[in-house]
């Protein structure tokens, strides 16, 4: 069977994170403490694009999001309505009832922050785009990520980033996330189940091309705390279908290994197959575990996965799948 994991053409980083198939008999070599610096940096300049790029997204979905915004004891303000007979004078608002011959109560609007936890996989691979994607999966992940940063803050609630910053409540909530990770080190370590609360979410956002044991052996392990796990799975299209034919170089981005395929479109069967066995392995994974999997192309549009996303964390709030 042919291996997903170390496979990507010509001069372009291979599809995986892993050593390459032990057929090959090659080792991987980790990066340097320079080509993490050096990547960091690249980030840090990207970030501010990436970041307007994402509210442009959450924006365009704005208009069908909910969040869980209802009547109930707070501190904010969220709608003035009618007076109705018996309720406390206290609650009155005189101003805004001067303003006709109504009387009118103001509405806080209910206190109930829920924590959501994101993290963006910035592995080797993650950085790959071919000419048929639209972007790099990391640079989608990331304007991903920032836009559900954005959409949450509206919603009032309160958003994180793993290894990066602590959950804020806050309407900028994007923004301040973004200055956190601008600094903050090259995140590849796949999140720790000990440092989340009980109750909460967290979006992962990854290519998933560990092998698929072990990814499924570190979910498992982030759902024993609690944890309500929504995984957005990253795609460059010709990751899926493999439309490499002739003469074909292969790197792997991590150990720099290569091998030469005579005729690529040989493997195309083997590799389409292991692919989608991959990915059928992670939603199973995710339906036994209660949680949610999002499929994104890189060449389909970020508000797509944006407003699937929302779906999946609206069921899971209110209690449901």
């Amino acid at each position: 069977m042919v291996d997903p994991e170390f496979f990507h053409a010509a001069n372009l980083p291979l599809v995986g994170h892993s050593p390459m198939s032990p057929a090959i008999g090659t080792s991987t070599r980790r990066e340097t403490g320079r080509e993490i610096m050096g990547r960091a940096r690249a980030r840090a300049a990207l970030i501010p694009d990436l970041l307007v790029e994402a509210r442009r997204v959450a924006n365009t979905v704005f208009s069908g999001w909910h969040g869980r915004r209802k009547r109930g004891v707070g501190e904010n303000f969220w709608q003035f309505r009618p007076y109705v007979v018996g309720e406390t004078m206290a609650r009155i608002d005189w101003r805004r009832s001067a303003r006709d011959n109504n009387i009118y109560v103001q509405d806080k609007e209910w206190q109930a922050a829920h924590t959501i936890w994101l993290w963006v996989d910035e592995s080797p691979s993650m950085l790959f785009k071919s000419d048929l994607g639209t972007v790099a999966k990391q640079s989608r992940a990331m304007v991903l990520a920032f836009a559900m940063a954005e959409l949450l803050a509206r919603s009032g609630e309160r958003t994180g980033w793993m290894g990066v910053s602590r959950p804020l409540l806050s309407r900028n909530a994007a923004e301040k996330l973004a200055e956190h990770l601008a600094v903050a080190p090259v995140q590849t370590e796949f999140p720790a189940g000990s440092d989340l609360g009980n109750h909460c979410d967290l979006i992962i956002f990854s290519d998933f091309l560990d092998p698929v044991e072990t990814t499924v052996s570190r979910l498992a392990e982030l759902a024993k705390s609690g944890v309500r796990g929504h995984l957005v799975h990253l795609i460059d299209p010709v990751e899926e279908t493999f439309p490499y034919k002739g003469r074909v170089e292969f790197q792997d981005p991590e150990s720099g290994a290569k091998i030469i395929a005579g005729n690529a479109e040989t493997l195309q069967q083997a590799y389409s197959a292991e692919f989608a066995s991959r990915s059928t392995a992670l939603r199973q994974t995710t339906t036994d575990l209660g949680w949610s999997y999002t499929k994104h192309h890189t060449d389909r549009l970020a508000s797509e996965a944006l407003v699937a996303l929302h779906t999946h964390l609206g069921s899971s709030v209110t209690g449901g799948q």
